[in-house]
């Protein structure tokens, strides 16, 4: 994960959006209701988590929206309908998170997760939203807080990684 966010390895994002493809569905299962009639699934909407625009520039472009563009691809050539939808930005303000305490967090993105209308899944449109990294928990409850705010709670969060996360096995 970090040669795909630190290191430029835009390449890992074709394989590392196929892992949340694979995932995805049957963590859905038990969190979308059952569907009436033929077996039709919804379209997923896709909302990566964004990174500060000073990031993404340093870093080549923001790396969640091209894994979860590589997610979504993977998940129509399975069948399953899946749009990727950079709903969210950050605003001004807003800064790197490296180091900070949990409070200190979610204190630095207190009102500046804000959506972007024209990419705003339809309402009741089951909505994934996807991250790298979960360290605290943070960013993904500002997300979700400005997705539900908009109309368009997610049915699921689904990360590559946990922060701190040392098993050997």
């Amino acid at each position: 994960m970090l040669a795909a966010k630190l290191g430029g390895r835009r390449d890992l994002a074709r394989p590392l959006g196929s892992c949340l493809a694979t995932a995805l569905p049957q963590l859905l299962a038990p969190v979308l209701p059952p569907r009436q009639g033929p077996a039709v699934h919804p379209a997923l909407w896709l909302v990566p988590v964004p990174s500060l625009a000073a990031t993404a520039r340093r870093r080549g472009g923001q790396h969640m929206r091209h894994i979860a563009r590589h997610c979504a691809h993977a998940l129509r050539a399975c069948g399953r309908p899946a749009v990727l939808a950079p709903a969210l930005r950050l605003a001004r303000g807003a800064g790197d998170a490296v180091g900070l305490s949990a409070a200190a967090r979610a204190a630095n993105l207190a009102g500046r997760v804000l959506t972007r209308r024209d990419a705003l899944p339809p309402r009741a449109a089951p909505v994934v939203l996807l991250d790298d990294v979960v360290t605290t928990g943070a960013t993904l409850s500002a997300c979700s807080a400005a997705l539900t705010g908009a109309g368009s709670p997610p049915s699921l969060a689904l990360v590559l990684t946990e922060a701190g996360r040392h098993d050997p096995t």
